[in-house]
């Protein structure tokens, strides 16, 4: 099994030295980026774990970063850290997706601690989005005309009203459910509408 990685992202030479002291004395694997550039560029995203993100750097800073992030369908949770903490600038970075921040000087346990917390979020993060890449294949081996019943069903149609709707009979729109319902390996309406749900998109079928 592969662990957890701690990505460290400071542009300050001692304070990634002194966290990797830190964590490697409890057996956490450490990356250590001295830019927000840097890590953006050669961070794997496959890599499980959580970023440890300076605020204030040269370049690009740790908001700009924790940006860039957001915008990607899966990437590690962050842990933002500054000297420079007030009620704002968690506000701002809590709404832009960030794990937690804590303010510098901060207290070692409570780092872990955040640390274990944010790698429990990641590997449910991780485990949502495979099942995503799983329900959006089995979408991918609707027909045009299953997917058309499909958007149906989940606006709540019954067989009867798709039939109307797309002027077939019912014993037609029922061959498409159950084709629906075998491709997308679900067992029951519930469930049906519960994997299209997951993904979180409009139009998603």
């Amino acid at each position: 099994m592969c662990h957890p990685t701690v990505f460290v992202v400071d542009d300050d030479p001692g304070a990634r030295n002194s966290l990797v002291w830190l964590l490697e004395s409890v057996r956490l694997v450490v990356q250590t980026f001295d830019s927000g550039e840097q890590f953006l560029k050669e961070v794997d995203e496959k890599q499980s774990g959580c970023v440890l993100l300076d605020l204030r750097m040269p370049g690009m800073s740790g908001q700009a970063v924790l940006a860039e992030l957001a915008t990607r369908e899966i990437s590690p949770p962050v842990v933002l850290v500054t000297a420079y903490g007030n009620v704002s600038t968690t506000a701002r970075a809590m709404r832009t997706g960030a794990f937690n921040v804590l303010e510098k000087p901060y207290d070692d346990q409570v780092l872990l601690d955040t640390l274990h917390e944010a790698f429990q979020v990641d590997q449910r993060n991780r485990a949502e989005h495979a099942q995503r890449v799983v329900v959006r294949a089995r979408l991918a081996l609707l027909t045009p005309r299953e997917s058309e019943v499909l958007n149906l069903i989940m606006a709540g149609m019954t067989n009867k009203a798709i039939a109307s709707q797309l002027q077939v009979s019912i014993k037609n729109v029922e061959f498409h459910r159950a084709n629906i319902y075998q491709k997308m390996q679900a067992e029951s309406l519930a469930e049906l509408v519960r994997m299209v749900l997951s993904l979180g998109e409009p139009n998603a079928t």
